[in-house]
């Protein structure tokens, strides 16, 4: 009898130990399934703007790395909003769903736009890889020579000069606001629905300027002039172009762009995810950087505060906005 005990209490102890062992690899063997299958990667953009062109890019790497395809597509409206709130709705935390995602535009469209559909903390950031300044551009034929031309002329002329960008309440949205109250100037803003439609509005004279990115400028240097940028300093790519601070005007901004997951995807995931892109961003960092881009490599902890640090950057700009009831 007590040998048959001894017997039972072997196969419960062995049994345990499986049983154990098998919860503390199971995250283990979740990571070593991840990605068995296509990755769908959104841009909310048009094609031939800066999260297209850095998509292109990142595609064929990532496909090498990860193992599986990776099929890169567009869904744009409401300067991105249309696409992130279908994703917060829709995309099941598996990592198969990816977006790419701007700040500070998910961070403004929540708060000035009440049906934005979808929250700033709604996603899983994988990592932010790179900034571009804002720029303000003008076609090589415009009268405006220098930033002190352009904000005479707005002086003179309140609310005559169109200025197009990239979205409602998005980076280039917000710095064209910061430029008005720095200046005092009153200037018509015409959103589009990414940077690809802003180039022909632009070149073909349907509006004045252009508060765009540091990216234009270099693409279209032969056709396009920089008023200012919107950095701390000049840019390599852009020697000629002043600063906004240069010229006397504390505007410092731009896009962070970067790839998010749906809420609630496991960190095992999101860090195999996150290793991908950031060994991506190596590979592709001469091409981007040559194209007016500042790279950038801030994932997990660093990525959420670059998020908080951005949000109180434009807290003053956002607030008074809403204090004039969202209308700007």
């Amino acid at each position: 009898m007590d040998k048959l005990n001894c017997r039972w209490t072997r196969i419960l102890t062995v049994s345990c130990c499986l049983a154990v062992w098998a919860v503390l690899t199971m995250p283990l063997a979740v990571e070593a399934k991840f990605p068995e299958k296509p990755i769908s990667y959104i841009i909310a953009f048009n094609p031939g703007g800066e999260s297209d062109i850095t998509a292109r890019l990142q595609e064929s790497h990532l496909q090498k790395i990860l193992g599986v395809p990776v099929a890169v597509s567009h869904k744009t409206g409401g300067g991105g909003a249309v696409a992130w709130s279908e994703f917060q709705r829709t995309a099941k935390p598996d990592g198969y769903t990816i977006i790419g995602n701007n700040i500070p535009h998910i961070i403004a469209q929540p708060i000035q736009r009440k049906d934005a559909g979808y929250r700033t903390d709604g996603f899983e950031q994988i990592m932010w890889f790179h900034f571009t300044p804002n720029a303000l551009l003008v076609r090589n034929e415009s009268p405006f020579k220098t930033l002190d031309d352009f904000i005479k002329y707005a002086k003179e002329n309140p609310g005559a000069v169109t200025v197009s960008g990239s979205g409602s309440y998005s980076a280039n949205h917000l710095d064209m606001l910061r430029l008005e109250k720095a200046a005092g100037i009153k200037l018509t803003y015409v959103p589009h629905t990414g940077t690809g439609p802003v180039v022909p509005a632009l070149l073909g004279g349907h509006q004045m300027a252009a508060m765009n990115y540091s990216m234009l400028g270099v693409q279209y240097r032969d056709k396009i002039r920089v008023l200012a940028l919107a950095a701390d300093e000049r840019m390599d790519t852009l020697p000629g172009a002043p600063t906004f601070k240069e010229l006397g005007y504390d505007i410092v901004g731009g896009a962070y762009r970067g790839v998010a997951a749906p809420k609630g995807t496991p960190p095992e995931i999101i860090k195999i995810l996150a290793d991908a892109f950031v060994e991506t961003n190596k590979i592709i960092a001469d091409k981007q950087v040559n194209l007016g881009f500042m790279m950038t490599y801030a994932t997990g902890k660093d990525a959420h505060n670059l998020l908080e640090r951005m949000t109180k950057n434009y807290e003053a700009i956002l607030k008074e906005i809403e204090a004039k009831g969202g209308k700007k």
